[in-house]
């Protein structure tokens, strides 16, 4: 009898898991790219040819459909807690000296793995089938984005072997390995396009796409590194729920090493420190887990750490180089920064270039002068900066001197007073006019789909908007757009979709977007919610604009000069003429609620729930959220760790509730 297709697409599934497995899981490839290509491709073919036996799980649904509108919020099945950091060793024995008092006589010992520099994501699945892929979030909420982790090879879509958990939920890390990194840039080079800056900060992108099919090109990976809800769990400790994971399909580090007792790991620290230059990804650090899950349980948790782990992070890596030239940067507000271009280092397993000088007083601290040899590390692993001068090499000779004019326009420039910024004043400024842009399109306020840094410094180049109303002219000038580099009618349809559905946008996001000095997403909120609308805003006075929480003098004093300006008003009427929403919607008041009428703040880590959690049950009750404390806050709710706002509340006198007393007030 000859099988059916069923059977042998079933049969094709299961050799492509196999090779998947030995390829993610066991690093032991076993078939060309050519061959595994094809089997994927028969897979495909029968497939398309009998429709009705696609199955979700199938690998030929790897590939991401149609851009999706928007990522949903779900909730943990248990919190995904941070990790407290140690710096060196002697933190390292104090918390081992924690561990040993808590668990009394017991012996324990400790799983060790590299520190992996990505994104954490949550895995789950049900009787062995990803149902759910979600990112950390706030720890108790994250965003769904199960659409883009379908697309990364290394997440298995159905789990291989037998005795497969009802549900599993596995945590770990997305990261962008090295190579693949460096090969897509090196992609992105050569056809003429900016390069990302750092694979961590290109991985949190990419796993927030809204269409899918920009990722499977990429070669993100996954490595397990934690659990959350397992039922049931067969495994005792960590390096038995690994063994396990490996059978099922999961990847986990090759790199996990246990110790018996800190002073081993201790006297390892030097070694791992010198290999992680060797690991295929960033890293930054080690996470180190006591391996007994009955013991972790016994240690517990603090409302935000696990008692039980703790991260040891790596030394800042150091090179030096010589400094060939200061080059200097305009910001949207017209801050210049200096930047050192010295001569090509490795740095952290990347060729840095450029560093960070932050301001002029800094330059001048460092004595810095052009043919120094500086040293150079990078700032959390990401940022290079120039930390110091090598006083032992030959010093260079040319001083560096602040501008007397922008570098960009040749406009005057002055020093914040008191501050340590120097600033361009010039409102026709060019370099400051791209910033401007570049942040109004951004997502948290305008949200234009696909115009980015480079688009924006050929519209501003070209001629194309001098200001943020010409934006909302272009489709007049479609014929001209298709014809810039790198566009083509696709690309700049798009474009004006984007700007067309940014006329929706609420009065807030229109408010941050417009660069009013001292004015952040929170405040225009604060401003937005409380005057409804722009000629409400427009007509407000200083003192009616600081009766409004979040608002102090710098901040009227902004606002009031956005609309008494010239350039202020007429950009204002153009943005309205042009069809912006200029309008807040109202919030739902809640009328009578127990907070009703109070200005409440939440500060430090809670236990059950996220701040933002609490700010939302804190609106329930009718109360109204700001973030700092003043003469007119009534309530602050604290958790661990409050810091500065609980001291000015006592001294203020404004009442203190704690987490439990909130919940009490909402009846739970």
């Amino acid at each position: 009898m000859v099988p059916g297709p069923e059977h042998k697409i079933e049969a094709l599934r299961r050799e492509i898991r196999q090779h998947d497995h030995a390829y993610y899981v066991l690093a032991e490839p076993t078939l060309s790219d050519a061959d595994y290509d094809r089997l994927l491709r028969e897979l495909s073919d029968l497939e398309a040819q009998h429709p009705e036996l696609i199955t979700q799980d199938s690998p030929t649904q790897r590939v991401g459909g149609s851009p999706i509108p928007g990522f949903e919020h779900v909730d943990h099945a248990t919190p995904m807690l941070s990790v407290d950091n140690t710096y060196d060793a002697d933190q390292l024995r104090e918390f081992d000296a924690r561990v040993r008092k808590g668990l009394g006589s017991a012996s324990y010992r400790y799983c060790v793995d590299p520190k992996i520099d990505g994104v954490a994501l949550a895995l789950r699945y049900e009787n062995g089938t990803l149902t759910l892929a979600a990112t950390r979030g706030d720890g108790t909420t994250g965003d769904d984005v199960t659409v883009n982790a379908r697309t990364i090879k290394s997440i298995p879509l159905r789990l291989t072997g037998d005795d497969l958990p009802a549900v599993l939920e596995v945590r770990g890390e997305v990261c962008w390995p090295t190579a693949a990194f460096e090969a897509f840039n090196q992609s992105r080079a050569e056809a003429g396009q900016p390069t990302l800056a750092n694979p961590r900060n290109a991985t949190t992108g990419t796993l927030k796409q809204l269409d899918p099919r920009k990722i499977t090109d990429r070669g993100l990976q996954f490595i397990a590194h934690g659990m959350g809800l397992i039922e049931p769990l067969r495994a005792s400790c960590q390096t038995e729920l690994f063994a396990l994971l490996q059978q099922w399909g999961i990847p986990v580090s090759p790199f996990q090493t246990v110790y018996d007792d800190v002073e081993s790991l201790v006297n390892d620290l030097p070694d791992w420190q010198q290999r992680r230059s060797a690991f295929p990804y960033e890293t930054d650090g080690l996470v180190i887990k006591v391996d007994d899950f009955a013991q972790r349980t016994t240690l517990g948790t603090t409302s935000r750490y696990p008692r039980w782990c703790i991260a040891y992070k790596f030394s800042a890596e150091r090179a030096q180089s010589k400094l060939i030239r200061v080059d200097y940067q305009v910001g949207k507000t017209g801050t210049i920064t200096p930047r050192a271009v010295m001569e090509p280092m490795q740095l952290s397993g990347t060729v840095v270039q450029h560093a960070s000088l932050h301001n002029f007083d800094q330059v001048e601290r460092l004595d810095l002068r052009i043919g120094d040899t500086v040293i150079v590390e990078k700032a959390g692993e990401i940022i290079p900066q120039v930390v110091a001068v090598a006083m032992d090499e030959p010093r260079g000779t040319e001083h560096i001197t602040r501008p007397t004019n922008c570098p960009e326009c040749s406009g005057d420039v002055e020093q914040d007073e008191g501050g340590v910024y120097l600033r361009c004043i010039n409102p026709t400024c060019a370099a400051q006019l791209k910033e401007r842009l570049i942040h109004f399109c951004g997502r948290g306020q305008m949200d234009i789909e696909s115009a980015g840094r480079v688009l924006m410094e050929t519209l501003v180049d070209g001629g194309f908007v001098s200001d943020f109303a010409d934006l909302y002219a272009l489709r007049d000038r479609r014929a001209a757009l298709i014809e810039l580099d790198r566009m083509g009618e696709k690309s700049v349809d798009n474009l004006l979709d984007g700007i067309d559905a940014s006329k929706t946008r609420p009065l807030s996001r229109l408010l941050a977007g417009l660069n009013i000095r001292h004015v952040g997403a929170s405040t225009a909120e604060a401003l937005a919610n409380h005057f409804g609308t722009m000629a409400a805003l427009r007509d407000a006075s200083e003192e009616e604009l600081i009766e409004v929480n979040d608002v102090g003098p710098e901040v009227a004093a902004s606002v009031v000069h956005l609309f008494t300006s010239e350039a202020g008003r007429k950009v204002i009427e153009r943005l309205e003429a042009a069809g912006l929403n200029m309008t807040q919607p109202k919030s739902e008041a809640v009328i009578g609620g127990i907070l009703d009428g109070k200005t409440v703040v939440v500060t430090g880590t809670l236990a059950t729930m996220g701040r933002k959690e609490a700010q939302e049950l804190v609106k329930s009750l009718g109360g109204k959220i700001t973030s700092t404390v003043s003469a007119k806050t009534n309530l602050l709710i604290v958790g661990e760790s409050p810091g500065s706002k609980a001291d000015k509340a006592a001294k203020l006198g404004v009442e203190t509730i704690d987490e439990a007393a909130l919940l009490k007030l909402a009846g739970r």
